[in-house]
């Protein structure tokens, strides 16, 4: 008879147990003393990275991955977390314990040199050269475990003599309170940027290291340069502490905190990933950094997509809408008038350095949305650019071509915004996504940002014409830092040595232009703040109006929050983060609008119904389609996959269609010739309080969040890199 197979949760919950005796085992010895400090300590730093290892593994575990059925699985599953979770807090009270932040009065305290070795055998435990948890033995092995562990980078290694730049009151067991000018003595680095120091009293705590400047004492310079910032921050003592803690709550709650952006902040600042690692190793140019836009709008949830933007907005009494209205006269969605309603083109980049060897480069692309030096404040869109290899430092876009141009790759841009920054204009990140080539880690990397201001002093609109925008190095909270080393090396002396290093600055070009008076008519029906492809705009006009018509004319009344039954609504917002299907849906309307009558375009009624029963029958069915993969951005061969099988799909829809009558029936949905995904309810299901945005509160949070992430960038991230 065969064994019986052991599942994932069994097998998780045997390791626990070895785990658990371990930590037993630990903990009799720490209290025993039969070891010394540093080979206990490194015992508990070895168990904790097995624990972090096993909790990943069991997170990740799902119902599914079971061999066979288990019953009351995910109580059982979460009896395990729990588990791990109270061994993990154990391990760090040994941990405190053994090195305690008290006066430092036997020897058996770790001295600095001991911290030095210890950080050292740190590095050993976590770093790619482990091979007590590598199973294989190899490097590649060795780079998954540190994505999966915490580190201590190289960049972070070293200890010495750091002062203290403001006030940090310790509320927590385990924190040290400084003050500003403190001389503190780095005991142990980590990578979530809480490090152990030691003062001149010899009492040790945790300490956050962005409130720390390596070396004795500040300069007065520095502290004029923070005075005199031209940004206006304040200085960093200005950054209230004790208000962030009433504010987001304790520190052991900051990142589960709904509305707290301090988790992220910190992670932003604190985190080392491929990017810093190809800094450290000069295969980057200087003033190359992780991508700034591009961290938050994969790490921000929805915030800073286009689905976000598209729905509408509540007013302030939550009652109504602030950005969609009906126009009985015309039956339409009411025209709004913005503050700012801009076309532009991006025509190329110049002089734009290449990464160094070791990368392989899977996209070029520019990340753009609108900002006011402090905040963004709409969604991110991305262009991808045209790249020759015969010019490898000039970025150019595809021109139009006859409106079959995919939206990714569409230079031809617009942006609604309703802001009254007197500093309103257009960011844009040039940014590369690269893969190692000897680990196979993939990263994001900007390659420098230039900003267009959209108005002048007076107030007034830019007028339309080319413009050529200097691309600075570094991230938009940096100033004056140039992408490359060798652009600003030395002074010209004179006007030809002038023009020649003007030639050698990298540059974006772009082109401000006035739409024709259609795409302004079909602009001011979209939301107040929105940037995207004036290729779509057209279907994003449809889907407005049918918004308006189910949320201002079908609803029995204005404060109903029932949910609504809508395929379109509840899925077309999807569509803008897979911008291969929302090209799809557009070639498909093109086909259907080209063949319609004068008569027939006027009707604004049969056009609603030709673009629900075209929605219903291309890009719908195409949601829920098993054989569709999911999107990844910058994957060559998932890419490939979905123009693939989205355009055969297509095709054959196309001609199983004989008629319009047909166009979006149910027996496309209901024919073996299709496989489709298990139905579930929120596919037809518009939930109105879900998505629609009340922006009041989070653009309070957010100016918190830019302003800490502005005052502490500069400590940081620039030694760091």
């Amino acid at each position: 008879m065969a064994p019986k197979r052991r599942g994932h949760l069994q097998r998780i919950h045997k390791d626990a147990e070895t785990f658990k005796k371990k930590v037993d085992f630990l903990a009799t010895d720490v209290h025993k003393r039969s070891e010394s400090t540093s080979d206990l300590i490194q015992r508990c730093q070895k168990l904790q990275i097995d624990g972090k290892k096993t909790l990943k593994a069991l997170n990740g575990l799902t119902k599914a991955d079971e061999p066979a059925p288990v019953g009351n699985y995910e109580q059982r599953k979460q009896e395990e977390v729990t588990k791990l979770q109270n061994i993990l807090k154990h391990l760090e009270t040994l941990f405190l314990e053994l090195s305690p932040p008290g006066p430092s009065s036997t020897k058996d305290e770790i001295t600095t040199e001991d911290g030095e070795k210890e950080e050292d055998e740190a590095d050993d435990s976590n770093g790619v050269s482990n091979e007590d948890d590598d199973d294989d033995n190899n490097d590649d092995d060795d780079d998954d475990d540190d994505e999966e562990t915490e580190h201590v980078s190289p960049l972070q290694s070293g200890f010495g003599s750091y002062t203290v730049l403001c006030d940090f009151s310790g509320e927590q067991e385990g924190d040290l309170t400084v003050k500003k000018g403190e001389v503190l003595t780095i005991i142990r680095k980590t990578a979530d940027g809480w490090w152990l120091a030691q003062n001149a009293g010899g009492n040790r705590g945790l300490v956050p290291k962005n409130y720390l400047k390596f070396g004795v004492g500040v300069s007065e310079e520095e502290e004029s340069d923070e005075d005199n910032d031209e940004d206006g921050s304040d200085e960093m003592e200005d950054i209230p502490e004790k208000s962030d803690e009433e504010k987001y709550g304790d520190a052991e709650n900051r990142q589960s905190t709904p509305h707290s952006n301090w988790s992220t902040v910190r992670k932003a600042l604190t985190e080392i990933d491929a990017t810093d690692v190809l800094s450290a190793m000069g295969a980057i140019p200087s003033g190359f950094r992780p991508s700034t836009l591009n961290k938050l709008h994969t790490e921000e949830g929805i915030k800073y997509k286009g689905s976000h933007y598209l729905q509408p907005e509540l007013s302030q009494s939550q009652l109504s809408f602030k950005d969609l209205f009906f126009d009985p006269d015309s039956g339409r969605v009411r025209p709004r008038q913005v503050k700012v309603n801009v076309c532009f083109t991006l025509w190329s980049c110049k002089q734009i350095p290449t990464p160094g060897v070791g990368v392989q480069v899977l996209s070029r692309h520019i990340h753009l949305c609108a900002f006011d030096g402090n905040q963004v404040l709409s969604n991110i869109n991305t262009v991808r650019v045209t790249y020759n290899p015969k010019s490898p430092k000039t970025w150019t876009f595809s021109p139009r071509m006859s409106g079959i141009l995919p939206t990714l790759l569409d230079g031809d841009c617009f942006l609604r915004c309703n802001s009254s920054s007197p500093d309103l204009g257009i960011l844009f990140e040039l940014g590369v996504t690269f893969i190692r080539n000897s680990t196979g880690e993939r990263g994001d990397l900007s390659c420098g940002w230039a900003f267009l201001k959209l108005t002048d002093d007076s107030g007034n609109l830019l007028p339309n014409r080319t413009y050529e925008l200097p691309v600075n190095g570094g991230t938009p909270y940096e100033k004056d830092v140039a992408v490359e080393a060798s652009a600003t090396r030395g002074s010209p002396t004179s006007v030809f040595q002038q023009m020649l290093q003007s030639r050698r600055q990298p540059k974006l070009i772009i082109k401000l232009k006035s739409p024709d008076s259609r795409t302004r008519a079909l602009l001011s029906l979209l939301p107040d703040t929105l940037l995207h492809s004036l290729s779509c705009v057209r279907v994003l006009t449809l889907h407005r109006q049918l918004l308006c018509d189910t949320l201002l004319m079908d609803r029995p009344t204005m404060q109903s929050a029932d949910l609504i039954c809508s395929p379109v609504l509840a899925t077309f917002p999807l569509l803008l983060d897979q911008p291969d299907l929302l090209d799809a849906l557009r070639s498909a309307w093109t086909d259907v609008d080209a063949s319609m009558s004068r008569s027939q375009r006027r009707n604004l009624s049969h056009v609603k119904q030709e673009f629900y029963r075209v929605y219903m029958s291309s890009v719908y069915f195409l949601l829920h389609s098993p054989a569709l993969p999911s999107y990844h951005w910058a994957d060559p061969s998932t890419e490939e996959q979905r123009a693939r099988i989205i355009y055969t799909t297509l095709d054959s829809l196309k001609h199983k269609q004989l008629n319009s009558e047909t166009l979006g029936g149910a027996e496309v949905y209901l024919t073996s010739d299709h496989e489709h995904l298990a139905f579930d309810i929120s596919e037809c299901t518009f939930d109105l309080l879900s998505v629609a945005r009340q922006r009041s509160f989070r653009r309070q949070v957010f100016t918190s969040f830019f302003d800490v992430r502005k005052k502490t960038h500069r400590v940081v991230v620039q030694k760091a890199l």
